[in-house]
């Protein structure tokens, strides 16, 4: 893929294209014209929770400007990213989850699923409301992020601390 090998950014990615009857209800019910999303890695893996994919996983994406909108986040810590997909590679699709905090505001979480959004925002840091989170909220948030004067969130900075001093 090599959108961003050369350098250790992290992207999220957002699905703006026409999709699936799913990507219509997600957009429709969140007034965006986002309806899925993705964590870019600096090798080129794309790292997510996939209705369509099934759960958890990484894939390679062949980008398409067309398709697909991308916010740097060059606070992000690839070792946390890393430490969140390694401990849920290959969990099933939170459907239930979904529903139950995108559509109705109950915000149940089930531990053993996962959704695009509440992936991605737990790689994030943001875990604690990361069930809540719907791929424009996402969007959202890391923008307002992105225009903080820090240099790199504290929580994102202490983590990697940790696991280099774990490694």
């Amino acid at each position: 893929m090599g959108l961003n090998q050369d350098t250790a950014v992290v992207f999220l990615a957002l699905y703006k294209a026409r999709g699936k009857l799913f990507n219509w209800m997600i957009r429709l019910w969140t007034r965006s014209k986002y309806s899925h999303c993705e964590l870019v890695m600096p090798d080129g893996r794309w790292l997510s929770a996939s209705a369509m994919d099934g759960g958890v996983r990484a894939k390679h994406v062949d980008f398409d400007p067309d398709h697909w909108d991308l916010i740097p986040l060059p606070w992000a810590s690839v070792p946390v990213i890393e430490q969140l997909f390694a401990k849920h590679k290959g969990k099933g699709y939170d459907w239930l989850g979904i529903v139950l905090s995108q559509f109705l505001p109950l915000a149940i979480d089930n531990k053993t699923r996962m959704f695009c959004s509440e992936f991605c925002a737990a790689g994030l840091g943001l875990s604690e409301a990361a069930p809540r989170f719907s791929p424009v909220l996402l969007s959202e948030v890391v923008r307002r992020i992105n225009q903080l004067p820090l240099e790199q969130p504290t929580y994102a900075r202490a983590q990697s601390e940790r696991n280099e001093a774990n490694a």
